[in-house]
């Protein structure tokens, strides 16, 4: 058995900053996430997690802090995979999501990728893995 400094054994979110999070909730779900938290907490702010269908890694599109000012969209660092890059790539653009205009195709290790835009303009990657 392998010791740990800690006692953390996986990831379960990324929480983004979300100004509008209805219009980021239709956003996912229009991706094919699932809306799983859904909740209210102090001040009227609301707790909102969306997930792939078969994921157990969410995004959380949390309310911005008060008093944070405006937020701005950021490279998330968040990289989701499908099995077919560029029928996922299509399917995007079909959607009208800000999209790249292709697939990025660099050559071994790197797997074909592409970067689309959310709502707010938060940056995040697909990558193939067959």
């Amino acid at each position: 058995m392998v010791t740990t400094a800690t006692r953390i054994r996986e990831l379960s979110l990324v929480c983004v900053p979300t100004p509008d999070q209805d219009k980021a909730i239709a956003f996912y779900e229009s991706l094919g996430f699932e809306k799983r938290t859904d909740t209210g907490f102090g001040g009227g702010y609301r707790w909102v997690e969306v997930y792939p269908p078969a994921g157990t890694t969410g995004i959380a599109l949390a309310p911005p802090p008060p008093d944070s000012g405006e937020v701005v969209g950021m490279q998330t660092g968040i990289t989701l995979t499908t099995d077919d890059i560029d029928a996922t790539h299509a399917q995007f653009q079909s959607l009208g999501v800000d999209v790249d205009a292709q697939v990025s195709r660099m050559g071994d290790p790197v797997p074909p990728l592409f970067w689309f835009r959310d709502p707010t303009g938060h940056v995040l990657m697909v990558v193939e893995q067959p």
